[in-house]
């Protein structure tokens, strides 16, 4: 198992992926990959560790604490396989039964175990989430596992702000800040609107898909980490080009992205459903039959 993880973290800490294959099971996995960098400051409480992913508990502005608890992810983590599985361009999921097994950090970053029952919205579409519901409340969560949710926020956030980017499939975080918004970001046949692109030190990793993007110094979720260009190809899969309201393509090779999660509300239903027909809804429908 040591010589796996060191030649594992020397391979991956040379390589970014975009959407990415994650390189093994990280719930059936009992070792770790060593990172040289100290990642005792960020904090854990609340990051989730998928099969293939990372991932976060979030709890909506004003949902209950008896409500089911949310985890957020990326929607190209929806498979639950070791490599990943993606939802094709117009193909969304709401309200889809789906039991997986996951696990979450507490304070001192000690896992336990939470089962999802069903997806609340999954898509690949403009942007790139997926929402799933818990077994478990968030009243229940706190009282056995003494674990506080984030909180997802309300608004667009802004460039430069610092964040970080905790990854539960790696057990490390990332700190940089918000360095533009990009128009469009095409991957494949893929395209994501209105995307976060990072300075330079948020280096994500395959793995780190699902992240959440947290506003330095808060428990505010305001992105989701999902993709970089990994070979400077130009809007390839792992290679995103950056395409301008007039069509210009830029490819910038080794830059990450996310994509920005405040108008999942536009969405919302005063039950705290996915309401894909509420005025003002700009989540993507499906397209695909």
């Amino acid at each position: 198992m040591k010589l796996f993880t060191l030649l594992l973290s020397i391979s991956l800490m040379a390589s970014a992926y975009a959407i990415p294959k994650a390189p093994f099971d990280a719930l059936k996995t009992t070792g770790s990959i060593q990172f040289n960098d100290n990642q005792t400051d960020y904090d854990f409480e609340g990051i989730v560790k998928l099969s293939n992913c990372s991932g976060s508990l979030i709890r909506l502005s004003g949902q209950p604490l008896t409500a089911k608890a949310l985890v957020l992810t990326n929607g190209h983590c929806y498979s639950s396989g070791p490599f990943g599985g993606m939802l094709k361009p117009g193909e969304v999921v709401v309200n889809a039964s789906a039991k997986r097994s996951m696990k979450i950090f507490d304070k001192q970053m000690k896992l336990f175990p939470i089962t999802t029952s069903k997806v609340i919205y999954a898509a690949m579409t403009d942007t790139d989430i997926a929402i799933y519901e818990l077994t478990q409340t968030y009243q229940e969560i706190q009282k056995k596992f003494n674990i506080q949710s984030f909180n997802l926020d309300t608004v667009r956030p802004s460039i430069g702000t610092d964040i970080e980017i905790v990854s539960g499939y790696w057990d490390r975080g990332y700190s940089c800040a918000i360095d533009a918004f990009i128009f469009n970001l095409k991957e494949g046949d893929w395209l994501f609107k209105d995307s976060i692109r990072y300075t330079d030190t948020c280096n994500t990793i395959g793995g780190t898909s699902g992240s959440p993007i947290i506003s330095k110094g808060t428990r505010s979720v305001i992105a989701i980490n999902n993709t970089a260009n990994e070979d400077g190809q130009r809007c390839t899969v792992n290679n995103p080009c950056e395409v301008t309201k007039d069509g210009a393509v830029t490819v910038l090779k080794d830059k990450k992205y996310g994509q920005q999660t405040f108008n999942i509300y536009s969405c919302l239903s005063p039950d705290f459903n996915i309401d894909l027909n509420r005025a003002g809804c700009v989540l993507a429908k499906p397209t695909l039959r």
